[in-house]
Parts: C-alpha cells; structure tokens; sequence
C-alpha cells in the first residue's frame, strides 16, 4: 500500500510518445498561453484605467480575466515544462497546490459567470431598477461571495482528497492533476465516501446556478424579441450569445468528462477534453466574450495609442536633449 503522506511524487499523461509532437504541444501551448496573458492583460489594465468602465460589467470582467489567467497559469507551465524536458513527474506538494489552484479559479469563474449572467438580465429585463440592484457595493459582496466560496470548495475537496491513503500506485491518467483521477488511486472507502459527499454538495450547488441561468437566459430572450427594433434585438443578442457560448463549452465539457461510460473512454479522448475545459475557455473568455464590447475594444485601443504616442514622444524628447546637450555629443574623428 502506496502512503499519501510518504509518496514523493505523482506521474502525468504524457501528451504525445514522439518528441516531435512533444515539442509540437510545448508551442501550442505557449502561444495560447501568451495570448491569454496578452488578451488578459489588455482587459485588466483598461479596466483599471478607463473611468467609462468602471461599471457592474466592466467590474465582473476584471474578475473573470483573474480567474482566466489563475486557471492558465495553474495547468499549462507545467505541461510545456513536461513537454520540453520529455518528463513526466510532478511532486506530491506540486500536485496538491495545482488541484487546489485549479478548483479555486474554475469554481469562482463559474460563479462569476453565473453573476454576470444575473448582471444581463437586470440591464435588459429590469433597466430602470439596473443601478439599484447592482450597486457598486452589492457588486462587491457578490464577488466576494464568489471568490469566497471558491476558495471553500477547493480547500474542502483538496484537504480531504490529500488525506486518502493511496494504493493504486501514483500514475494519473491526465496531463495535470485533477481530482478524479486521483480519487482512483484511493483505498479509503470512508474518505472516498466523505469526498462524494463534498462532490454532491458542489454538484447541487453547480445545479442550482445552472437553473438560474438557464432560466435568465429565457427571460432575456423573451425580452429581446419584444425589442421592436432590428438593431437593438442585435445588439442584444451580441452581448448575451458569446456568455451562453462561454458557459456550454465549459459545462458540456466538464460534465461530459466526469459522467462519460467507460466503454468510450480512451488516453486520447480524456486529454482532449481536459484541454477543452481547462485550457480553451479561460484562453477565448477574452475574445469570444470580452472583446466583443464596443467600450472596452475602445479603451483598449485608447489604451495602446497613448502608450505609443507616449513612447514615441519619450524617444523624440530624449533624442532632442543629447542633441542640445554637448556633454552627450560624442565626437566625431
């Protein structure tokens, strides 16, 4: 029997067997990898700098990038290191703070994305109550309650995950360290049975907001299709679709991973999934979601502008003094 607390190390899904595919996978995942910390970046700062968005939605998307970039920085450095030193390990330590990192970010994005969603149905269903339910305080505690209760869930499921002895060995079928995969490796019926306990509280929990979205969504759209106005019904649909879109591919992916049969289950299929849930939508949140807002695109370039203009200026200035200045003006033989 294999102890938890002895086991030095775990041993990762490789992404492929061919160095050449292994080093293919390292650049895939260095160029989604910076452009999340781009595309985030770019939305953190004009959310921060930018008076205009410094609105309920503007506020969620500041913590949506957060969470994106958390769930980024959690999964993917560990796979390129793999992938470029043809390695497979990563320490017990390493393994525990990657699954409470990854549950903490994935669980308040989804709460956060359940927010946002309450967020659209106030400013198209009940526009003129929209400054007094979404206040900026009330806007805090429900990131705070987020936020919150996503550090909770991971330091539940994480605590009582890292506490199972293990004695299936220590080889995860996945490229970073998930939940599931580990409980495999358990022989602590009770801990196991504790750890679906904790997993049905979250499960119901999930459910719930689910529901709730499901059923804003429903409003929302009944909403829009009384707007008389082409335009308007467009500008609508634009803002809420890429939300509903971000929220299906994370849901239909996570879901269908953990309540797949066995019989359909195979290496190839399993890391495809897992790239899906974990990887894609933190790195198009920005693109799909974010950067469709005419406001922000706006600030974004205004953004980029200034510090250009402002560069340029620098060096002209600079040039300019050690011209003028003749203890920088070096001679000429």
């Amino acid at each position: 029997m294999w102890n938890s607390s002895s086991m030095a190390q775990f041993l990762l899904l490789a992404l492929a067997d061919r160095r050449e595919l292994q080093l293919l996978h390292f650049w895939l995942f260095l160029a989604i990898s910076l452009a999340a910390l781009l595309a985030n970046g770019l939305i953190l700062s004009a959310v921060a700098c930018d008076h205009h968005l410094h609105t309920p939605m503007g506020f969620f998307l500041l913590n949506l990038s957060l969470t994106d970039l958390g769930c980024i920085c959690t999964t993917v450095p560990k796979a390129m290191h793999n992938s470029l030193w043809d390695t497979t390990t990563i320490s017990y330590t390493g393994c525990a703070a990657q699954v409470f990192f990854f549950l903490f970010f994935m669980s308040t994005e989804f709460f956060l994305l359940t927010i946002m969603c309450y967020d659209r149905y106030v400013a198209i269903c009940k526009p003129l109550h929209y400054g007094t339910l979404l206040g900026s305080r009330t806007c805090a505690h429900m990131a705070a309650a987020a936020w919150a209760t996503g550090f909770l869930n991971a330091l539940l499921h994480t605590a009582n995950t890292f506490s199972l002895p293990l004695c299936q060995g220590n080889a995860l079928g996945q490229f970073f360290c998930e939940l599931p995969h580990i409980l495999k490796l358990s022989c602590s019926h009770s801990g196991y049975r504790r750890e679906f306990g904790f997993i049905g509280v979250g499960a119901c929990l999930a459910l719930g907001c689910f529901i709730f979205i499901v059923f804003s969504y429903v409003q929302i759209f009944r909403a829009v299709l009384r707007i008389p106005s082409q335009q308007g019904r467009h500008k609508a649909f634009s803002t809420c679709l890429p939300h509903l879109a971000v929220l299906s591919l994370l849901l239909s992916t996570g879901v269908f991973s953990d309540m797949k049969p066995p019989s359909i289950s195979s290496p190839s299929l399993d890391l495809a999934l897992s790239v899906l849930y974990s990887v894609v939508p933190p790195a198009l949140n920005p693109f799909i979601y974010s950067l469709r807002n005419q406001e922000l695109k706006d600030a974004i370039r205004k953004m980029m502008t200034g510090c250009f203009s402002g560069a340029t200026t620098f060096l002209s200035s600079s040039a300019e003094h050690s011209l003028c200045n003749p203890l920088l003006v070096q001679p000429a033989f």
